[in-house]
C-alpha cells in the first residue's frame, strides 16, 4: 500500500489496550497534528467545549423548567456570559454555604491578622497561656501551638509559658514589645458608667482620692500630715504593702465636704492593688520626690492616669530636701505631655513637703475646687454597689472585706454578691472602727457575710432576693475567670528548660498571707523569678493563717511553708517544731522574696570559672618510687601544688587531673615561678612525652545566679 505525502505513520512508544465498546469512532477531515506541538492548544479546546457544553445544558434545563411568571429571576439569569467569564472566581455567584467563600473569608481574616503584626505594639510582662497570649496578639493558638512544635516545644492551648518564650512569639510575629507596665483593664473590675447613672434621686456625694506614686516617695507620710495622724509608724518596714482608706472633713469658705483618700502600694510588686486603686478614683494625687524624680512606678501611674483619664494632680514633695531640682522633674512630666499652667498647659502641679506641713491648704483647695467641677452625684434610695478593695480570714470574725461603697445605700441584712461569691451582710463597720447599720456613696467600710473570700477589684452588688443573686453569678461565670491561679508557677514553660532534659530542682512552698491581694502580688512577683535551675512548686497559696492541715501537707510534700503578715497561734508553733516543718513569717515583702530567692540558690549546684596561673614544657620524663616524673620549664605564671592541670599535646588534651608533687632540685615546694625548672607528678597520669604543654588552672567559684 502506497502512503501519500500528506500522510504519516505515528507509533505509541507504551502502546494500550482500548475498550472499543467505550468509545465512539469519530471520522475527522482534518490533517492530522505534530502531538509534541499542539497538545496545549488542543487542551485549551476542549476544556473550552465541555465548559460551554455542560454551562449551555445547564442554562437550557434550568431555563425550561423555571415558571413564566418568575420574570424577575428570568432576567437576571438572560446574560451574555464570555468564555473567559467561566474562568472569572469573582464574577460567579456561589452558593452561601459554598467553601469558595470560606476560603476567601479565611483569607480575609488572615489579612486582618496581618494588619495588626504590622502596627501593634504589646507589653508582656508575666507568665501566660497559650490562650491568653492569642487573644493579645490576634493570632489563632493552633498557629502559635504549631510554631513552637517546630521549634520543639509541645504545648497545649492551657498551657503556661515563660515571659521570654511568649516574647519570642511576638517578635517572631513582627510585633513590637513594650516592656513598661501596664495597667491592664479587667472587666470584672469597676465600670463606672454602669454604677453612676444619673436620674432625678442623685445628690451630691464626696470625692474618692487616690494617691499613687513610687516606694518611699512620701505618699503615706503626705496622708498622715492631711489626716493628723502617724500612720507610717504602724507599717511594717515604713512601706504601705496593702489599700487602705481613711476620710477626713474638710472646710472650704464656709462648706463642708468629706475627702475619701485610698492610700496605694509604691512596690513594684503591688501593681495590682494600685490599679484598683486608680479605677475608682475621681482624683489621682500622684506624688513625686524632690529629691529622686520619675521612677519606674511612677511612670507607670502616669501612663495609667493617661489611659484611663483621670483627673489628677501632681504633687511634689519633699521640697524641704537640699539638692532638689524642681525644673528637671517637669521636663521629665513634659515628655508625658504634662506641663504646668506656668508652662502653658493645665496640669496642677503643686509643691509641698509633707514633713512640715508646707502647701498643704493649697493642695487641699484645689482638691475640692477640681472636685465641684466634676459634679460627682450617686443615688442613695437604690440598693448599695461598689467595689471589693480587699477580702481576709480574721481569727475571730471569719470573712471581712474591705469595700468602696460608689452608689446606693449599703445596709445590714441585704444579700451582696461579688463575682460568684455571695452572703449576707452581717456587720457593718466604719473607717472609725464604729458599727453602723447603713452607709452612704463614697464610704470606705469593712463588712462581714460574705461565705467564701470574694475577689478584691470585682463589683459587688446588694440584692433583694436569691433570684437576683443567681442572674449575676451567672453572667460572671460566663464572662469572666479569676485573675488568681496559684497552679501558674508549676505548669510555666521556660526556654532554658527547653534545652536540657536534666530535672530540675525544686523547692515545695506552701504560701500563707493576710489577704487576697497580698496573694496576688507575691504570686506576681515569684512569676517574675527565673526557673531555670531550680523549678518553685507551689504545693499551696492561700490567705488565713496557717494551720494544722497545713503543717501535714508540709510533712507530706516536704515543703517549706512562708507566711506573710500573719501569726503563728501557739498551738501550730508547737506541733511546727516537735515535727522539725520549717516555717518562715515575714511583714515586708521584698525580704520574703529575697528568702525566697536564696533558699533556691542553695539548691542551684556550684558553678566554677577557670583562671589560668602559668604553663610549662616538659623538657624530660623520669622514673622514680612514687611513678614517672615530668622535668619542665615554667614558662609564664606559675606553677601551685594541688592545682588543677590540663597536659596538652601537638595542642590536643589529652589529661586533665591535679598537680599532687612538686619539686624544686630535690625539695618539695608549694610554688615554681616562671623561668624555673621543676618536677612535677600527677597521680592520675603517668605517660609524659618531652615537649608535652601543662596548663595550669584554679576554679573560682562562680556567684550563684538563677
Amino acid at each position: 500500500m502506497k502512503i501519500s505525502e500528506k500522510e504519516s505513520l505515528y507509533y505509541l512508544k507504551c502502546p494500550k489496550i482500548i475498550v472499543r465498546s467505550k468509545i465512539d469512532l469519530v471520522i475527522s477531515n482534518k490533517d492530522l497534528l505534530q502531538l509534541n506541538k499542539s497538545v496545549v492548544n488542543l487542551t485549551t479546546n476542549i476544556s473550552e467545549v465541555n465548559t460551554q457544553s455542560k454551562f449551555e445544558k445547564k442554562y437550557n434545563n434550568n431555563d425550561s423548567r423555571k415558571p413564566k411568571h418568575k420574570s424577575g429571576k428570568k432576567n437576571r439569569k438572560n446574560l451574555s456570559i464570555d468564555k473567559d467569564d467561566l474562568y472569572n472566581i469573582d464574577l460567579i455567584k456561589n452558593h452561601k454555604f459554598s467553601k469558595v467563600k470560606k476560603k476567601e473569608k479565611n483569607q480575609v481574616d488572615t489579612d486582618k491578622y496581618e494588619t495588626k503584626k504590622r502596627n501593634q505594639a504589646v507589653t508582656i510582662n508575666s507568665p501566660l497561656t497559650i490562650e491568653n497570649l492569642s487573644q493579645i496578639l490576634s493570632i489563632p493558638e493552633a498557629e502559635i501551638i504549631t510554631y513552637l512544635f517546630l521549634q520543639g516545644i509541645a504545648v497545649t492551648i492551657n498551657q503556661v509559658i515563660d515571659v521570654s518564650i511568649a516574647r519570642d512569639i511576638a517578635l517572631h510575629y513582627n510585633f513590637s514589645l513594650d516592656n513598661n507596665q501596664k495597667f491592664i483593664e479587667s472587666e470584672s473590675l469597676i465600670v463606672k458608667s454602669d454604677i453612676f447613672k444619673q436620674n432625678n434621686l442623685s445628690v451630691k456625694r464626696p470625692p474618692i482620692i487616690t494617691i499613687l506614686g513610687h516606694v518611699d516617695h512620701g505618699k503615706t507620710t503626705l496622708l498622715d500630715s492631711i489626716l493628723k495622724t502617724n500612720l507610717i509608724k504602724q507599717e511594717s518596714g515604713g512601706i504601705t504593702q496593702a489599700i487602705s482608706g481613711y476620710e477626713i472633713d474638710y472646710c472650704y469658705e464656709s462648706k463642708a465636704l468629706k475627702l475619701v483618700f485610698l492610700d496605694t502600694p509604691g512596690h513594684e510588686a503591688f501593681a495590682s492593688m494600685r490599679l484598683r486603686g486608680a479605677k475608682v478614683a475621681d482624683i489621682v494625687l500622684l506624688v513625686i520626690a524632690a529629691d529622686d524624680g520619675l521612677k519606674p512606678q511612677t511612670i507607670e501611674s502616669i501612663k495609667a492616669i493617661l489611659e484611663m483619664k483621670l483627673s489628677y494632680i501632681i504633687v511634689i514633695n519633699k521640697i524641704d530636701k537640699p539638692n532638689t531640682n524642681i525644673n528637671f522633674i517637669k521636663e521629665e512630666l513634659s515628655k508625658y505631655g504634662i506641663f504646668s499652667k506656668e508652662w502653658g498647659g493645665e496640669a496642677l502641679i503643686i509643691e509641698v513637703s509633707a514633713l512640715t506641713g508646707k502647701n498643704l491648704d493649697i493642695l487641699l483647695q484645689n482638691i475640692y475646687l477640681l472636685s465641684e467641677k466634676q459634679n460627682l452625684s450617686a443615688n442613695p434610695s437604690q440598693l448599695g454597689q461598689g467595689t471589693i478593695l480587699e477580702a481576709y480570714i480574721d481569727r475571730q470574725q471569719g470573712i471581712v472585706a474591705n469595700i468602696l461603697v460608689q452608689n446606693g445605700t449599703l445596709r445590714v441584712g441585704d444579700l451582696i454578691v461579688a463575682g460568684n461569691i455571695y452572703g449576707k451582710i452581717k456587720k457593718i463597720v466604719n473607717v472609725h472602727k464604729v458599727k453602723v447599720e447603713k452607709v452612704s456613696p463614697s464610704s470606705i467600710v469593712q463588712i462581714l457575710g460574705f461565705s467564701k473570700l470574694p475577689e478584691p477589684g470585682v463589683v459587688f452588688y446588694a440584692c433583694k432576693e436569691d433570684k437576683e443573686i443567681k442572674k449575676y453569678i451567672d453572667i460572671y461565670n460566663q464572662n469572666f475567670n479569676s485573675s488568681f491561679n496559684s497552679n501558674i508557677l508549676n505548669s510555666r514553660i521556660a526556654i532554658n528548660d527547653l534545652s536540657t532534659h536534666i530535672k530540675l530542682k525544686q523547692l515545695n512552698l506552701i504560701i500563707k498571707t493576710d489577704t487576697r491581694s497580698s496573694l496576688e502580688a507575691l504570686m506576681n512577683s515569684l512569676s517574675q523569678i527565673s526557673q531555670s535551675k531550680v523549678q518553685l512548686n507551689l504545693v499551696a497559696a492561700n490567705a488565713g493563717n496557717i494551720s494544722r492541715a497545713d503543717l501535714d501537707l508540709a510533712i507530706t510534700s516536704q515543703a517549706i511553708i512562708v507566711g506573710f503578715n500573719i501569726e503563728i497561734m501557739s498551738n501550730v508553733k508547737a506541733l511546727a517544731k516537735n515535727k522539725k516543718i520549717k516555717i518562715h513569717i515575714f511583714n515586708v515583702i521584698y525580704e520574703l522574696l529575697d528568702h525566697i530567692t536564696n533558699s533556691m540558690l542553695d539548691l542551684v549546684e556550684p558553678e566554677y570559672e577557670h583562671i589560668t596561673i602559668g604553663k610549662a614544657v616538659v623538657q624530660t620524663v623520669f622514673n622514680i618510687n612514687k611513678g614517672f616524673v615530668a622535668g619542665c620549664f615554667v614558662n609564664t605564671g606559675k606553677l601551685k601544688k594541688m592545682c588543677h592541670i590540663n597536659i596538652y599535646r601537638d595542642d590536643n588534651l589529652i589529661h586533665t587531673g591535679l598537680l599532687n608533687s612538686l619539686k624544686r632540685i630535690k625539695e618539695d615546694v608549694d610554688e615554681v615561678l616562671a623561668g624555673n625548672e621543676c618536677g612535677v607528678l600527677c597521680d592520675t597520669y603517668n605517660l609524659w612525652n618531652n615537649n608535652d604543654v601543662i596548663e595550669a588552672y584554679e576554679l573560682k567559684n562562680k556567684q550563684k545566679v538563677l
